[in-house]
């Protein structure tokens, strides 16, 4: 099975939120779905293009483990917290498998 990769793309609408929400982020968040996902790499960033919104990306060893972790209890905390922290900003996920890697 190759390797694939979740992206998680979060739009923060309002710009007064982007300050807290990165630093949330990177302080509690992505260590929190790091741990919880068992992945030794993800990254995160800001669209130059629209600077509210943000992508976080996990790398998973398989595709098999990805779609086992999309169904199972770990993502649904961290939606959970997510949506207590942050109500108002919306996301989407998308999972992407490796076609070719160099």
């Amino acid at each position: 099975m190759p390797a694939a990769w979740l992206v998680v793309r979060a739009t923060v609408a309002n710009a007064a939120d982007r300050a807290g929400f990165d630093a949330w982020y990177r302080a509690e968040h992505l260590p929190d779905a790091t741990k919880a996902f068992g992945v030794a790499t993800a990254w995160r960033g800001w669209s130059e293009q629209d600077p509210a919104v943000h992508c976080a990306h996990y790398w998973f060893e398989s595709a098999e483990r990805l779609d086992a972790m999309t169904k199972g209890p770990e993502i649904a905390a961290l939606i959970a917290e997510f949506d207590r922290c942050w109500p108002n900003v919306t996301r989407t996920r998308e999972v992407f498998v490796v076609a070719d890697r160099v």
